[in-house]
């Protein structure tokens, strides 16, 4: 039951990084791929129908990590305090950004908001690559649990760590640039004209540097947490998850020249999901890694909820997952075609 619980939050958040991923690439790019009001609008009208539906799927993460394992996610909550109170108001501002740009028709006021926008965008990239940082390499769990984490302590991987260091720097800098390269591709399969044209010229340079990243977070992963990788190689299932960040890869530099942008950016979407699936996957049974003794560490049997009340859940999420399954496909469906900007849009 453990096993099934940590397979759906894991697959949540895969999802989330998947969907809410191309709408920060699309914040970050923001104001390098449109020069015009127009193409702004534009912009925004391509992630208009589905931005805040996209979030949706890390508040239902939160609520069932809350349901399935609330010992993690309490642990969670008092140890990145501070963390989750910046993607809080990064959440806030991004939304407001998005809302209030065309309250008035002011270029002073439109440009305050489209930089609100890129900045909220590329720093919530930022954090959530932090965030999987710290969630691969452990955090300082003790026999009092996980007390506030400061910004930072001595970059050192063990002990006493903080939330950046010279590892989740690096997964930071990763999900910064591929989430742009996924905004890229999002936009040139969404849009047409400058727009489309600045968006593949970044595309493939973005994807390159983030590819070349992936590398360097691999070898800083065996580096710093080595049993990730035993694990997959202990449940050679979990290596589909490899398979797919690679088929994503080849896809990702393969379709763009052929003209075929809607392949391109599932290619990305398959990175992605492969990428944090791999994660995941190699981490468990682990939720959190206690880098002050192994024992402290809190792992999905440790930390599961009564499996009568998970047993009855198991049933109701399914269907909740089916509905939410079947909405988003009506929804992707119905938004297919290129984005046809009328006067009066937001």
């Amino acid at each position: 039951m453990d096993a099934a619980w940590f397979a759906i939050v894991s697959g949540m958040l895969a999802v989330y990084a998947v969907l809410d991923g191309f709408d920060f690439g699309v914040g970050i790019l923001h104001r390098l791929v449109a020069r015009t009001d127009e193409e702004r609008r534009t912009i925004l009208a391509a992630i208009g129908p589905v931005w805040d539906g996209n979030e949706v799927w890390l508040i239902a993460a939160g609520g069932v990590l809350f349901m399935a394992f609330p010992k993690v996610y309490a642990t969670s909550f008092s140890g990145f305090y501070l963390a989750l109170m910046i993607v809080l108001w990064l959440l806030i501002l991004r939304g407001l950004a998005i809302e209030f740009r065309l309250h008035q028709t002011s270029p002073l006021w439109r440009e305050f908001w489209d930089s609100v926008f890129a900045f909220a965008s590329t720093l919530l990239a930022a954090v959530f690559g932090v965030a999987i940082g710290n969630l691969v390499r452990g955090v300082p769990i003790g026999p009092e649990g996980l007390r506030g984490m400061p910004l930072f302590t001595n970059f050192r991987v063990t002990g006493q760590v903080g939330l950046f260091d010279w590892y989740t720097i690096i997964t930071s800098l990763l999900t910064l640039v591929a989430l742009a390269g996924h905004g890229a591709l999002y936009l040139a399969w969404r849009t047409d004209g400058p727009v489309r044209t600045r968006s593949q010229a970044l595309a493939r340079p973005l994807w390159l540097l983030a590819f070349a990243l992936w590398l360097a977070a691999s070898a800083a992963t065996a580096w710093v947490q080595p049993g990730v990788f035993g694990s997959l190689m202990t449940r050679p299932w979990n290596l589909a998850f490899v398979a797919l960040s690679v088929a994503g890869a080849w896809g990702i530099l393969a379709y763009p020249v052929r003209g075929r942008d809607l392949a391109a950016f599932l290619s990305s979407c398959a990175f992605l999901f492969g990428l944090v699936g791999t994660a995941l996957a190699g981490n468990y049974p682990y939720w959190l890694h206690s880098t002050i003794d192994p024992k402290w560490s809190l792992t999905a049997s440790n930390s599961i909820s009564a499996s009568y009340g998970m047993r009855i859940a198991l049933g109701w999420g399914a269907f909740g997952l089916l509905l939410a399954l079947i909405y988003f496909t009506i929804l992707y469906r119905s938004i297919r075609d290129k984005v046809a900007l009328e006067l009066d849009s937001h």
